[in-house]
């Protein structure tokens, strides 16, 4: 029997962000020294995942709400990009690996996952192709990095799942968002405009193209911020608004609905917007990001 530890690999560094530690750690920290402490500690946040030359300076918005000295177990939800997936998945793989130092994924964690029937495993094709997780990686790495030893990941690729199974997980984790000593990561960008991206809705009373996708875009954070699902599930159906990450969204406002129920207080407020482009004609493209952080009372 081998005992040889798995790894999956940082197989986006190089390309989608630096592969030098000491670069990465670099701009990671500017990044983060222009970003205001204002709502820590963040239970959850939702930040993007684009290459960090597009969305770096906008997630350090989310990351700095983030409280090191509390936070043992950071749980990462993404959605999957490459593979038809209706469930949720988990990683086989027991440490991530970045350029700064290797995440150690929590197997007890993930057995009581497992034990529930509801995930399925990736492989680690799927899992290393994927860069929805792996772009929060190096992010989650450096803001924990005062108490680099005492604390684990829980990955979890989120399917394309129905309103009924975005409540079923969000139950199912709400007992993990409960714990203080929980971080939740949820992987999201907003809108993707444009012809290549065959979504090219266009409001004409809000002027310029970009100005129609951040009106958009903000009614849909606005939706988010009253942290109740059935409406952000209804605000996707009427606008179709191409926001990637709407199922991992979509689980955490159904497990803050299922806390609330029992009167635990939250609330949710986005910190950030950007675009990667400001669109002006039909042959523009871009997508949007947004940073927030959702905080227990």
């Amino acid at each position: 029997m081998s005992n040889r530890v798995v790894c999956r690999e940082a197989s986006h560094a190089g390309s989608w962000y630096s592969a030098s530690g000491s670069q990465l750690n670099a701009q990671l920290e500017d990044w983060l020294s222009k970003a205001q402490s204002t709502i820590r500690p963040a239970r959850a946040i939702i930040a993007p995942h684009a290459g960090y030359a597009y969305c770096g300076a906008c997630a350090a918005h989310a990351y700095k709400q983030v409280d090191p000295s509390v936070t043992r177990r950071v749980f990462i939800l993404g959605p999957s990009h490459h593979v038809p997936l209706s469930r949720c998945a988990l990683s086989t793989a027991e440490i991530y690996k970045t350029p700064l130092y290797d995440l150690r994924i929590d197997q007890k964690v993930y057995a009581d996952l497992w034990k529930t029937g509801l995930f399925e495993r990736m492989s680690m094709q799927t899992d290393e192709d994927e860069h929805s997780i792996e772009m929060h990686l190096p992010y989650t790495a450096k803001a924990m990095e005062s108490h680099k030893d005492e604390f684990s990941i829980v990955p979890v690729l989120v399917g394309a799942l129905s309103e009924s199974k975005e409540q079923e997980y969000g139950k199912l984790l709400s007992k993990y968002l409960a714990d203080p000593s929980n971080l939740f990561i949820i992987s999201s960008d907003f809108c993707h405009w444009g012809q290549r991206f065959r979504y090219t809705y266009y409001d004409e009373s809000q002027g310029e193209i970009y100005r129609s996708i951040e009106h958009l875009d903000k009614m849909g954070m606005g939706i988010i911020e009253q942290l109740d699902p059935m409406s952000f599930t209804n605000y996707l159906k009427k606008y179709r608004n191409t926001i990637c990450g709407r199922h991992p969204i979509g689980v955490l406002l159904n497990a803050v609905a299922e806390l609330r129920k029992s009167g635990l207080e939250m609330n949710f407020s986005f910190l950030n917007y950007a675009q990667s482009s400001e669109c002006r004609t039909w042959q523009d493209s871009s997508v949007s990001y947004a940073a927030g952080a959702l905080i227990v009372h």
